[in-house]
């Protein structure tokens, strides 16, 4: 059985050759081959394969060379619940999401494993008409609601601050859990940063590297200082004297100071899920319901569900291709406003 379980570091450039200029171009060219996906991306991918070889081992598979017919397997046990796939039914969602990992690290390894090949295609096919349903939304945070999170944050500390600011901006701005601790007080200040920012006197200009290129993002200066997401991000980089670098960071344990180390975006599904609960949200419900209704996309669809403009603008503050997409983030429009059955006279 073939050893293979870590994925390989990008593999789309040159091996480094002999010659110091080209040993240094080939560097600069597996910089680019990494940039090419988030690491996020790259995380989920590398435990997508393992968790692939894992299958193959427990079964006596050999997960390389690409076999359309051992994938098609794969898929399969991973639908059904199979006890060698972890014993529990994947979603369709986690089921494609996994069999684009499988072509991610294939081709890392400079191998093809074709997605149309009829073992995969046809299997995949009969798995979305079996098992498809409608994606499960994340719970929208509406204005109301986050004033009540808010009122959960300490007014005074530090980590209070953040949080605050965190919370605000993300709602504004519509901006996914990564793209706000990705942000940089400046241009071209650390390799990691996604965008930055710049305070104008109207509001907030945030410039976002995203999957499909560079985006703007403006966030106006609110009706009361109390809920200005500019204003808290203001009062944040005084006290925290942050000059340059990462906008968010970490606040050390006493509270007292702030450190140098940017925060995980990971950290801002954890606070959007604990102010909520501590602010009392859904509380018809069972903590552990509560606490799945949650997460960092909830600032975004409470934006989409509660900026009374038109739709184009939102689809625009959101970063979304078509207006569809929009839609699905909108979590009380009137669905009905255009009536195509009066509209045709009936």
């Amino acid at each position: 059985m073939t050893d293979d379980t870590d994925p390989p570091p990008p593999a789309a450039f040159p091996a480094a050759p002999h010659g110091l200029r080209l040993q240094g171009l080939a560097a600069k060219a597996r910089g680019y081959a990494e940039a090419a996906s988030s690491p996020n991306t790259r995380r989920a991918y590398g435990s997508d394969w393992r968790h692939f070889t894992a299958w193959c081992r427990r079964e006596g598979l050999e997960p390389l060379p690409p076999a359309p017919q051992v994938v098609g397997l794969y898929i399969t046990a991973c639908a059904s619940g199979a006890p060698s796939a972890g014993g529990r039914k994947a979603s369709v969602a986690t089921i494609e999401r996994r069999l684009s990992a499988l072509v991610w690290n294939y081709t890392q390894r400079g191998q093809t494993l074709d997605r149309r090949d009829a073992h995969v295609a046809t299997v995949l096919a009969g798995i979305r008409n079996s098992h498809a349903a409608p994606p499960r939304q994340k719970e929208a945070i509406l204005p109301e609601d986050l004033l009540a999170m808010l009122s959960t944050l300490d007014p005074a500390g530090l980590r209070g601050l953040r949080d605050r600011a965190m919370l605000l901006l993300g709602f504004a701005g519509g901006l996914r859990r990564s793209e706000i601790t990705g942000l940089d007080l400046g241009h071209d200040q650390t390799e990691d940063g996604r965008g930055w920012i710049e305070i104008l006197d109207a509001g907030l200009l945030i410039r976002l590297r995203g999957k499909t290129g560079w985006r703007e993002v403006e966030v106006g200066r609110g009706s009361a200082p109390a809920t200005c997401p500019v204003a808290a991000l203001e009062t944040w980089l005084r006290l925290s004297r942050i000059k340059a670098g990462p906008l968010f960071r970490r606040v050390t344990e006493s509270g007292c100071a702030v450190g140098p180390m940017r925060l995980n975006d990971r950290e801002v599904a954890r606070l959007v899920k604990r102010a909520a609960l501590e602010a009392g949200l859904r509380a018809d419900l069972t903590q552990a319901a509560r606490a799945a209704l949650f997460a960092g996309h909830s600032l975004r669809a409470g934006l989409a569900s509660s900026a009374e403009v038109e739709e184009r603008h939102v689809q625009k503050q959101l970063g979304h291709a078509s207006a569809e997409m929009t839609r699905r983030y909108q979590r009380r429009r009137d669905r009905f406003r255009v009536n195509l059955t009066k509209a045709a006279g009936l």
